[in-house]
């Protein structure tokens, strides 16, 4: 079961970054149209909810050893993150 939520997050980043590229693309073309920056929106949205499930997900099976409750605020990783093969 693990091994078929990994597979699934997997797909789940691949399409948002080849998504993000898409965007990307729509919005630096003065020319895209209203629907087609709407569009490029709602995939965005599509994405992100989806990725925020994945982020959601695994913080529910990592488990916060017993005392760093208190210090898990404290450890916040400042490194960006790089999504699979974003070309821009």
């Amino acid at each position: 079961m693990s091994r078929l939520a990994d597979d699934f997050e997997a797909a789940q980043l691949a399409m948002g970054a080849e998504t993000l590229t898409e965007a990307s693309e729509v919005l630096d073309n003065p020319m895209s149209t209203h629907a087609e920056v709407r569009y490029a929106l709602l995939r965005l949205t599509e994405c992100l909810a989806g990725a925020l499930l994945i982020a959601e997900s695994r913080g529910l099976r990592l488990s916060v050893p017993e005392g760093d409750e208190d210090n898990e605020a404290d450890e916040v990783d400042d490194s960006p993150a790089q999504p699979a093969e974003v070309s821009a």
